[in-house]
C-alpha cells in the first residue's frame, strides 16, 4: 500500500562525478524510492545510515535486496523488473513511493533511476565462505515477512473477490477486488507480484470452493493452491506491466492478463477447471450482455477493464495528494480513468439480446430427489430411479386428470438411473413404464457400462421413446477428474485410499449432445461441462435450439455449488440466445429464459416438476459466430505485454551499464 515517508537513496553517480563511490543524494520529488529499490523497505545501514527493517550492515556494502543479488558492486536484476528500471522505463513510482512536487503529481511523472550503491574502499565484491547467500526456503521465508502487510491486505481482497461469487452474490466486489490487486502488485518486481497474487488465489479459492470440503478439506487446500498457482503468474505479469510505458494503458494490459489466467485455468491440469471467473460472479450485472458479442471472456475482460481503471483513478489521486498540490489540471488523468470505467460499465447496455422465438415447445422437468445429501446420496441401488419413475407417474395422473397440460416431451437429471438400464432388466423396466405412462419422449440420464472397454462406465443422456424404446444418446465429453475418472490411478490410489471410492473410470464421449426430443432439438451438457465454453458453444453451433443441462448436484447440496452452477446457466443463455433447462436429482432445477432470466426454479432435496413452454432458437449470437478468437487475442495481448516489459527492462540495464 502507498507510503507518504522518504527514504534517502543511493545513486550511482554519471557524469564528472562517475568516479568517485560511494556518492550519496537524497531522495526527492525527482527521484522517489519505490520499495524493492535501494533505501527501501528490506535495506541496510550504509554509511552511517539507520538500517530499515529486514536489512543487515554486512563489510560496509548493502546486502542483497529481494530481487537483486550485489554482484561487484552492480545490481543484478530479477527478469527485467526491478524498481530502478521499472522506473525508468515506464516514469511511474509504484504505490509505496512518496512522491512531491509536479513531478509526480499524475501517472506518468518521470523519475531518476536509482542504482545500487557501490561498495566501500576495501569491502569484497563477493560473499566471503562466511557469508553464504540464503537457500531459497529461507529466502521465501525472509519475502513472505517482508511482504507481511501486503500480504494481509491481498489476502482480504482474495475473500472480498470471493464474495462476489453466489451463495453470496454481491458482484461489485469483484471491480473492488480486481483494483485491489492491481495497486498491490503496481511497481513491484516479478517475484513480489506472484507471492501477492499467491496470497490473493488462496483464500479466495478457500472459500470459494469450501463446497468441496464434503469430500475432505484436504482436497479444498489441495485444489486451492493448485489454482492459486494461476494467480501467482498473473501476479507477476501485474507487476511487470505496472512498468510499461504509456500509463493510461495499464487498465488495458491488466484486463487482458485476467482473461490470460483465465484462459490457462480452463485448460490445465486434466481438460482445466474453469470455476472462479469473473465472468461467473457477473452473470446479474451491467456486464454480463457483453457475453453475446465475445462469451465469458469478454465479461471477464470488461469486468477487469473496468477494476483497472478505477484502480489508475485511485493511484493518481492518492499521488496528488501525497505531493500536497491538487488541482484540476492534475486530475485529468483521474478523470479519464472514471470515465473509460463508466463506458465500459454502460456498454453492455447497449448489446441487443437476442429472444424472439422461431418456435416453441411445451416440457416438463423432474427432480426426483435423492436419500441424503454427501458422498453416500445414491442410497439402496434404484432408489434414485424409482424416485423418479414416482414422480413422472404423478405427473402423467395429473394430466389424465386435467389438471396439467401434457408436455412434448420430459426431462430427467444426470444420474437419474443409478443402474445401467442395458444391464439391469428390472431398471429397463421401470424406465419403459414411465415413459410409457407420460406418452411422450424422455431425456433420461443414466450410467452405461462402456460397450467396448471392459471396466470403463459413459455418463450419458439417452432419448427413450415411448414406442420404440431407447434411441440416440449424448456421452459426457469432459469427466471430472478425481470424481469422476483417477488419473495416475495405480500409483495416486496407495497413496490416497479414498480415490478407491471412485471404483471405475468415466469413459469421455466424443461427440456433441444435440438429440432430436420430440418435436424439439435440443443441445445436452452434462454438470460440470456447462463451465466450459468450447463444449456448450460447439453443441449450439451444431444445431441445437435449446440446452439442456443434466446435473446431479446431490454431493454438494446446501453448500453453495448448486447457486454458482445455475449462474453459468443465466450466462450460457444470454451468451448462445437460448434458453437453458437445468434438471437436477436433488436441485436446483430451473428454466431459464434467452435473456438470462430464471423463469422457475426448484427448492433443493425436494421431489418436483417444473412444466413450461419455451422458445426454440435457430439465430446465433456474434459469439457463437467469431467462438474462442476474442478469448486468444486478449490473452495474447496479455503475455505479449509482459513480453514488452521484461525487454524494455533488459534494455534500460544495458543502457545503464554502457554508462
Amino acid at each position: 500500500m502507498p507510503s507518504g515517508s522518504d527514504t534517502t537513496a543511493e545513486a550511482a553517480p554519471t557524469g564528472p562525478d562517475a568516479d568517485r563511490p560511494g556518492q550519496r543524494t537524497t531522495g526527492s520529488a525527482a527521484t522517489p524510492p519505490t520499495e524493492g529499490a535501494d533505501g527501501a523497505e528490506g535495506g541496510d545501514a550504509v554509511g552511517g545510515r539507520e538500517p530499515v527493517e529486514g536489512g543487515d550492515a554486512v563489510g560496509g556494502r548493502k546486502p542483497p535486496v529481494e530481487g537483486r543479488d550485489a554482484v561487484g558492486g552492480r545490481a543484478a536484476v530479477e527478469g527485467g523488473e526491478s524498481g530502478a528500471t521499472g522506473s525508468a522505463a515506464s516514469g511511474t513510482a509504484g504505490p509505496g513511493a512518496a512522491a512531491s512536487g509536479a513531478a509526480s503529481s499524475a501517472p506518468g511523472a518521470a523519475s531518476a533511476p536509482i542504482a545500487a550503491s557501490a561498495p566501500s574502499p576495501g569491502a569484497s565484491a563477493t560473499p566471503s565462505a562466511g557469508e553464504r547467500r540464503p537457500g531459497r526456503l529461507r529466502r521465501l521465508g525472509l519475502l513472505a515477512r517482508r511482504e507481511a502487510r501486503r500480504s494481509a491486505l491481498a489476502a482480504v481482497s482474495g475473500l472480498v473477490l470471493g464474495l462476489a461469487f453466489p451463495p453470496f452474490g454481491v458482484w461489485p466486489l469483484s471491480l473492488v477486488a480486481v483494483a485491489a490487486l492491481a495497486l498491490l502488485t503496481h511497481g513491484r518486481t516479478a517475484r513480489q507480484g506472484a507471492w501477492t497474487g499467491f496470497a490473493f488465489g488462496v483464500p479466495f479459492f478457500l472459500l470459494l470452493l469450501k463446497w468441496l470440503s464434503v469430500v475432505g478439506w484436504d482436497a479444498v487446500v489441495g485444489l486451492s493452491v493448485i489454482e492459486a498457482a494461476f494467480l501467482a503468474l498473473m501476479g507477476a505479469g501485474l507487476a511487470l506491466v505496472s512498468r510499461l510505458p504509456v500509463p493510461a494503458l495499464w487498465p488495458l494490459w491488466t484486463a487482458c492478463l485476467w482473461v490470460a489466467e483465465e484462459w490457462a485455468r480452463d485448460r490445465v491440469p486434466f481438460g482445466g477447471f474453469p470455476w472462479g471467473r469473473l465472468a461467473f460472479a457477473n452473470t446479474g450485472s451491467p456486464y454480463t450482455p457483453l457475453a453475446a458479442l465475445g462469451g465469458a471472456p469478454l465479461v471477464t475482460f470488461g469486468v477487469a477493464l473496468t477494476g483497472g481503471a478505477l484502480a489508475g483513478a485511485a493511484l493518481t489521486l492518492w499521488r496528488l495528494r501525497a505531493a500536497g498540490g491538487f488541482s484540476p489540471r492534475r486530475a485529468l488523468p483521474a478523470a479519464g480513468a472514471v470515465a473509460v470505467a463508466a463506458a465500459v460499465t454502460a456498454a453492455g447496455f447497449a448489446v441487443p439480446i437476442p429472444t424472439a422465438a422461431d418456435d416453441s415447445v411445451d416440457i416438463a422437468v423432474v427432480q426426483g430427489d435423492v436419500q441424503q445429501p454427501g458422498m453416500d446420496f445414491l442410497g439402496r441401488p434404484m432408489m434414485i430411479l424409482d424416485n423418479h419413475v414416482k414422480a413422472t407417474l404423478n405427473l402423467a395422473k395429473d394430466i389424465k386428470a386435467g389438471r396439467i397440460a401434457k408436455p412434448d416431451l420430459v426431462i430427467w437429471p444426470e444420474n437419474a438411473s443409478d443402474l445401467d438400464p442395458f444391464q439391469y432388466r428390472e431398471a429397463y423396466a421401470r424406465i419403459d413404464e414411465a415413459v410409457k405412462s407420460i406418452g411422450v419422449p424422455v431425456l433420461v440420464g443414466a450410467l452405461v457400462d462402456h460397450p467396448t472397454k471392459q471396466g470403463y462406465v459413459e455418463n450419458q443422456g439417452i432419448v427413450w421413446d415411448p414406442k420404440s424404446g431407447p434411441g440416440a444418446s449424448y456421452t459426457k465429453q469432459h469427466p471430472v477428474p478425481f470424481g469422476e475418472y483417477v488419473p495416475f490411478r495405480r500409483e495416486l490410489s496407495k497413496v490416497i485410499t479414498r480415490l478407491q471410492r471412485v471404483p471405475r473410470d468415466f469413459y469421455p464421449g466424443d461427440h456433441t449432445g444435440v438429440l432430436n426430443v420430440g418435436p424439439a432439438r435440443l443441445g445436452d451438457v452434462i454438470c460440470f461441462e456447462v463451465a466450459y465454453d468450447e463444449i456448450v458453444r460447439d453443441t449450439v453451433n451444431a444445431g441445437a435450439r435449446a440446452i439442456v443441462v443434466q446435473t446431479n448436484n446431490a454431493t454438494y447440496g446446501r453448500s453453495g455449488q448448486p447457486e454458482q452452477q445455475l449462474v453459468m446457466s443465466k450466462l450460457r443463455a444470454i451468451e448462445h440466445g437460448r434458453p437453458v433447462i437445468t434438471a437436477a436429482t436433488s436441485g436446483i432445477s430451473a428454466v431459464v429464459s434467452p435473456d438470462g432470466t430464471i423463469e422457475q426454479r426448484t427448492k433443493e432435496f425436494t421431489q418436483d416438476v417444473l412444466t413450461a413452454r419455451i422458445p426454440l432458437r435457430d439465430g446465433k449470437t456474434l459469439a457463437d459466430r467469431v467462438g474462442a478468437t476474442p478469448e486468444w487475442v486478449l490473452a495474447m495481448v496479455g503475455v505479449l505485454s509482459c513480453a514488452a516489459a521484461i525487454m524494455i527492462g533488459r534494455r534500460g540495464r544495458t543502457d545503464k551499464k554502457g554508462q
